[in-house]
């Protein structure tokens, strides 16, 4: 079943799309060898190699303003398409550009408009305050001292820095060096943010508050937003497009809504009754039980009729519609291989 979509942009966009990607591959050279000291003997005359594509011939594109989450369990290729994009790594075959340049030339005018973040990986020097690091960043980039200081300002007021740039970086809690790694990487104010996992490790407030960041951000500035993460929650909140790939190769581009129409034809239904209840089969697939509370899997095509027999016919005190969770929509596709 062929899962992907036609992209299309936002209709008042003039300039097509910012960043283009054609059949992207990036093939790895891995070496085989046997267990023990005869194997490795053997290996150093005659070594055996197989190619793995980490990334296998995918194409889309991405408008400017857009939040799109890039989806895929580990080692599908997010990271290291996400590492092409922005020129960190040469592709094996394939076409790419992004705000018209080709990433990997590492051209001065692409770099000072892009940034990538990933995950825990820092950019902040451990043992001095975080405004020191943010002020290397400034000369490298080459920032107007007024723009810094406005840019400063701006970031402190959406992340609420105030009381933590003047702390040493080994001092702050996690959560507040992510906070910081997300301000140093966008003082340059790039056009393009590759965000990969920016929330992985945080607690639930502090994931909250780097996703209302990353959306005041695309808004205020409207940077294009390519975002890796396996919270849902990120994904849900800030994405209206996904892009899902696994084994390295493309499965759905679209909607993320028209993915969960698409791969889960089933609502949730959560019941509760007055008393114990009896057996509730003929509404639909009995999900859980607790108590008084059943939840239920139902056909979407039948759910307006299930739950008027339920008002109906059961001591309804409460009754909640919902879609499936996300994170199990995605599962599905994995399961599937659906190319």
């Amino acid at each position: 079943m062929d899962l992907r979509l036609p992209t299309a942009g936002p209709p008042s966009i003039e300039n097509g799309p910012i960043i283009r990607v054609h059949d992207l591959r990036k093939v790895y050279t891995v070496q085989e060898r046997e267990a023990g000291a005869l194997a490795a003997l053997r290996g150093l005359v005659r070594r055996r190699t197989h190619d793995v594509a980490a990334v296998d011939r995918i194409s889309f594109e991405i408008w400017p303003g857009e939040v799109v989450g890039f989806l895929g369990p580990n080692g599908a290729g997010k990271t290291t398409t996400l590492k092409m994009l922005s020129g960190l790594l040469y592709p094996t075959s394939g076409e790419v550009t992004v705000l018209g340049h080709v990433p990997w030339r590492r051209e001065k005018d692409f770099l000072r408009q892009i940034t990538l973040v990933m995950g825990q990986r820092s950019q902040l020097v451990w043992d001095i305050p975080a405004i020191d690091s943010f002020e290397l960043n400034r000369a490298i980039y080459r920032i107007p001292a007024d723009d810094y200081r406005r840019t400063v300002a701006d970031l402190s007021d959406l992340l609420d820095l105030g009381p933590l740039l003047n702390r040493p970086v080994r001092n702050l809690s996690l959560g507040e060096r992510m906070k910081c790694e997300m301000a140093i990487a966008l003082l340059h104010r790039p056009r393009v943010l590759f965000l990969d996992e920016p929330t992985i490790g945080l607690d639930v407030t502090m994931q909250r508050r780097i996703r209302a960041f990353i959306s005041e951000y695309n808004a205020r500035y409207g940077a294009t937003v390519l975002l890796t993460s396996h919270y849902m929650a990120d994904v849900e909140a800030l994405c209206r497009r996904v892009i899902v790939i696994h084994h390295g190769k493309l499965l759905f581009d679209g909607d993320l809504s028209a993915l969960v129409q698409r791969v889960s034809p089933y609502k949730t239904v959560i019941v509760e009754l007055e008393g114990r209840p009896g057996d509730l089969r003929e509404y639909g697939e009995i999900i859980s039980s607790d108590g008084n509370q059943v939840t239920l899997r139902v056909p979407k095509a039948d759910t307006a009729s299930v739950t008027g027999r339920l008002l109906a016919e059961q001591p309804v005190v409460d009754l909640t519609v919902e879609d499936p969770p996300i994170d199990g929509v995605i599962e599905q596709v994995f399961a599937r291989e659906m190319v």
